[in-house]
């Protein structure tokens, strides 16, 4: 499809999606589907080289699944990145456990939680998705499964991340910090030439989390949603408060009634702000992209942060918020 046809086709399709919800169901979703936007890959944060790997991949004909998990492998192999993977911090006890979960243009899902040995939990989590008929496996089951299926165990606690953990047992503080809440989730979406979806969330959860703790990342629905029909969000943040709205599945679901992505985002947070009388202490913050390609994010605290990569450009785009200090 031309470009100038594309941008018409496109428009068309936003002028359906403003008007009654109802139309999202029929002639809205029958124009989404038929439009095929240029490849694009979107995560939460500056995880550009994430991007940029993602993207590269699908501009050279790669489905949207398997550029996403390449693409948070990325940060799940970033020792520098003591938020996802490898060099995690760890919970009080000093273990370090992975959560991560990935979503196929087809709607089926997979997850691990409480991984631990494991650098790269997203591609155990699609191993779920392909060789099992389950959605998640959790703790010792998913390490055992992950070692059938051939990945090596390995000692994921750094020198760095294990000094840090013992500076914090001196005083064993435990509060959010606004925009980094004790971690930096990675969650991606990416469109492939054919106009499908796929996506995928990994973390390391929050640092010094009590033994235990699973967020939002591994859940379906909380920290990642898609339907290749509608489109698909990933969220980030304070896991707990996004398990309450069940933010992502929040998200698309409002794209599917007639809300732009940029809508959709804005009014996920707004649940929890208008429900959460302490939602200034802490951030949560959501990536939204319909299937015309059309990008939005919301956040609750000024400093949010997404990657993007489209047609060969990597960029880092600053997320409006409700609160602007």
């Amino acid at each position: 499809m031309k470009r100038r046809n594309f941008l018409k086709n496109a428009g068309m399709a936003g002028v359906a999606l403003s008007t009654t919800p109802s139309l999202i169901s029929q002639s809205a979703l029958n124009n989404l589907k038929m439009l095929k936007p240029s490849p694009v890959a979107v995560a939460t944060w500056n995880f550009q080289n994430a991007t940029k790997m993602a993207g590269t991949m699908l501009y050279s004909g790669a489905s949207a699944l398997d550029a996403v998990e390449k693409g948070v492998m990325i940060e799940e192999s970033n020792l520098k990145n003591t938020t996802v993977g490898n060099g995690g911090a760890p919970d009080r006890d000093g273990n370090v456990t992975l959560d991560a979960c990935i979503m196929s243009p087809e709607g089926n899902a997979g997850s691990v939680v409480y991984l631990k040995e494991i650098e790269h939990p997203v591609s155990v989590a699609r191993k779920v998705m392909e060789e099992t008929p389950h959605v998640m496996l959790a703790g010792e089951g998913a390490l055992q499964f992950a070692i059938q299926q051939g990945f090596k165990k390995k000692n994921l606690l750094t020198e760095e991340s294990e000094k840090a953990w013992k500076e914090w047992l001196k005083d064993k503080e435990y509060k959010p910090i606004i925009n980094i809440e004790n971690h930096d989730t990675i969650g991606m979406l990416c469109i492939d030439e054919n106009g499908d979806m796929a996506g995928a969330c990994t973390t390391s959860g929050l640092g010094y989390k009590m033994n235990g703790r699973v967020g939002d990342s591994p859940i379906i629905g909380a920290g990642l949603y898609l339907d290749n029909e509608v489109g698909g969000a990933v969220a980030t943040g304070m896991g707990e408060a996004i398990m309450k709205s069940l933010g992502s599945f929040l998200v698309v679901e409002l794209m599917r009634q007639g809300k732009s992505p940029q809508e959709a985002c804005e009014e996920a947070v707004m649940r929890t702000v208008n429900k959460d009388p302490n939602y200034k202490d802490f951030q949560i913050a959501f990536v939204a992209m319909n299937k015309a390609g059309e990008i939005g994010s919301y956040c609750i605290h000024k400093g949010f942060t997404y990657a993007k990569y489209y047609e060969g450009e990597s960029t880092n785009n600053p997320s409006s918020s409700y609160l602007n200090e």
